[in-house]
């Protein structure tokens, strides 16, 4: 079985236990592995753009540097982790002033090499949709569902180049080979408000509820993301204003996990609630009748 060496990051450790669950079990069901790295840190979670900030890009070019070792790839998960050592790695390559100071202090020489990829990016480049939609058990059909890029997948794009940064297309291209019906809305690329939820509330919740609104008046049963933070400030934007107790509530999912459903995966196997599984059972009954 292929197996590519794999960055969970904190977060999958703890709240997104359910990330990383549905992303490990339909990777098997795809036949391929994601392989653990060994000695993992946290990458720091936002790219440090201060160059005299050494000690913020100390972690980061510390898993990269270990990751070398196993091989020359490195896949992850959390959009953050993503663009953080996506980014710490382009920069390594240029071999400054600043990264001589970073290896010394780390008592390891790296200088790039690395590739980092999104479990997306080996779906659509080395599995392949077609193969996915081969793979399918169970299709969604008639789901309705929102793609949410946020920022970190896709920019600065002339760093992250997993897609086109103003019309990406490669999770509505996964969701189409499971059988989902992809939804074009205005939002999907906008920023939820990230960190800012934890310090300024007040601003950050109007950025959420504004994409699960858009999502919502365009046709979108669920909203499927590739990020910890955005499913979580996602959600809370919509619990805070009373949103889980009426029927405007719109389930928040990872892309692993409906991903999951289609391979024919127990839903309790992918972590998924009942109140996240209501979009799926309204589809499943409207086929029976």
């Amino acid at each position: 079985m292929q197996s590519y060496l794999y960055f969970p990051g904190c977060t999958l450790r703890t709240m997104a236990r359910d990330f990383d669950a549905s992303a490990k079990a339909s990777a098997r069901a795809l036949g391929f592995e994601l392989k653990e790295m060994e000695g993992w840190l946290c990458c720091g979670a936002v790219f440090s753009n201060v160059d005299d900030n050494l000690m913020a890009k100390a972690g980061p070019n510390r898993i990269l540097s270990r990751a070398k070792r196993d091989g020359d790839t490195l896949a992850t998960l959390c959009a953050g982790c993503y663009n953080v050592l996506k980014r710490t790695n382009l920069q390594a390559t240029h071999n400054s002033p600043s990264q001589q100071s970073i290896n010394a202090f780390n008592e390891e020489t790296f200088n790039g090499g690395v590739e980092v990829v999104h479990f997306l990016e080996i779906l659509r480049d080395r599995i392949s949709f077609p193969n996915v939609e081969k793979s399918v058990k169970s299709p969604l059909t008639g789901l309705r569902v929102g793609a949410y890029y946020g920022c970190l997948l896709l920019r600065p794009s002339g760093e992250m180049k997993l897609d086109d940064p103003h019309r990406p297309s490669i999770m509505e291209d996964l969701l189409t080979s499971i059988g989902c019906t992809p939804i074009d809305y205005p939002s999907r690329t906008e920023c939820c408000g990230s960190y800012l939820s934890v310090s300024s509330t007040d601003y950050a919740e109007p950025l959420a509820s504004n994409i699960v609104k858009s999502a919502r008046s365009c046709g979108a049963q669920l909203i499927a993301v590739s990020c910890p933070l955005c499913k979580y400030n996602l959600e809370t934007s919509q619990l805070r204003n009373g949103g889980d107790s009426t029927d405007y509530y719109l389930p928040v999912v990872y892309f692993t996990q409906l991903l999951g459903l289609a391979l024919g995966l127990d839903p309790q196997q992918l972590e998924l609630d009942p109140r996240q599984m209501k979009p799926i059972h309204e589809i499943q009954t409207l086929r029976v009748s």
